[in-house]
């Protein structure tokens, strides 16, 4: 099957969800001849836009061209995500037939609520990511371990629209909180080693004390996992692929394990996800924690006896109403959770993915800080 067959069929999909939304609002909105025309014309060329999210490196082979296509195709699908599901909520309202007489206004309200959506989740999602702290109780943490910083980012999506400029920017801030540690929980990159080189290369001057790990995501093994990987390692980053190491700090020792993408297993079956295997041989009674990209794996961690899992993956939803599926797949949208013994972390994403566009779930980088845990949290375990 060529690529084209795909893009063929999302198209057509595409294009009968935006003919039906224009059925629900053109006529509502009585405009002109000539605007109504105009409207259609937009309607079609966000159709034809939006596969290039996707597909845009497939038809041309011009990268500058295709990052403009796929910026394009973005942007389109954050403004037609917004308008679509608006204009469902109208037709649901309309079958009240007291709403009825006001279709023109509430067509107009539709178009500028996800305009406005649009634009706020645009800044929200282009601006470097702030820093969120959390404190992480442990249960039996040493004292010198007390206070432990790890500064976790998760993904990053560097791609069509994350580029260069923007993952510096990111790795100054993260640089800036001088960690003990940084842990990169996997989604890095969307294209190939080629592709995306030059801008991922600032990765290679994040700095932390006791070092820089990372652990792939799903998005790793769509671009090709194994080149990237080496590409990582190069940079200095410390990839963890099913392994652990012990780190030493201030005279105490704590053990940090990274898995594969929960989902490594269907592209590698060498490369299974397996956090039994991350933590064998390592040392007992000192704090394990555990690196996965999805949230997902929380079980297995809690079986190899984890303390402390960090994820990633969900972008916390990203922006309504996508957020309220993300509970069918993963057991944890975003914060900080616990599973029995096991606490876990997940990030709502450092960068984006799709649509420039966050509303309501914040990107993040995060300063995690060890905590030993009270006697009123160990009871509550």
């Amino acid at each position: 099957m060529t690529s084209r067959t795909p893009l063929l069929r999302i198209t057509m999909i595409l294009g009968a969800l935006h003919a039906l939304l224009g059925y629900f609002l053109l006529p509502a909105l009585q405009l002109p001849l000539t605007a109504t025309l105009l409207c259609a014309l937009v309607l079609l060329a966000s159709t034809m836009l939006m596969p290039m999210t996707i597909f845009a490196r497939a038809v041309t082979s011009d990268n500058t061209v295709a990052d403009r296509l796929s910026w394009a195709g973005s942007i389109c699908m954050g403004f037609f995500s917004s308008l679509f599901v608006l204009a469902l909520l109208r037709e649901a309202l309309l079958l009240w037939p007291a709403t009825r007489a006001h279709a023109q206004a509430s067509a107009l309200l539709v178009l500028a609520l996800a305009l406005l959506a649009t634009v706020i989740g645009f800044v929200n999602a282009r601006r470097v990511a702030r820093v969120r702290r959390v404190d992480v109780p442990i249960a039996g943490l040493p004292p010198a371990l007390h206070g432990y910083r790890i500064v976790q980012l998760s993904d990053i999506h560097v791609g069509a629209t994350i580029k260069r400029r923007w993952v510096e920017a990111m790795v100054a801030r993260a640089n800036g909180l001088q960690a003990d540690l940084i842990a990169i929980t996997g989604d890095v990159v969307d294209g190939t080693v080629a592709q995306l080189g030059q801008h991922t290369a600032p990765l290679g001057t994040l700095a932390a004390r006791d070092g820089v790990f990372l652990v792939t995501g799903n998005h790793e093994y769509y671009a090709g996992a194994a080149p990237w990987v080496a590409e990582f390692r190069r940079l200095g980053l410390r990839v963890l692929m099913n392994e652990h190491v012990v780190i030493e700090h201030a005279g105490s020792r704590l053990v940090l394990a990274g898995v594969t993408d929960y989902s490594a297993g269907h592209f590698d079956p060498a490369q299974a996800s397996d956090p039994q295997r991350a933590i064998a041989g390592a040392p007992d009674i000192i704090p394990r924690i555990l690196l996965a990209h999805q949230p997902r794996t929380a079980p297995s961690a809690l079986a190899a006896g984890f303390d402390l899992q960090l994820s990633g993956h969900t972008h916390g939803g990203q922006f309504w109403p996508w957020n309220l599926f993300v509970p069918l797949q993963q057991p944890y949208v975003a914060g900080l959770h616990k599973l029995e013994t096991l606490s876990v972390y997940v990030s709502r994403g450092t960068g984006y993915w799709g649509p420039p566009k966050r509303i309501g779930a914040p990107a993040e980088i995060t300063l995690l800080r060890l905590v030993a845990a009270s006697d009123d949290h160990r009871r509550s375990d």
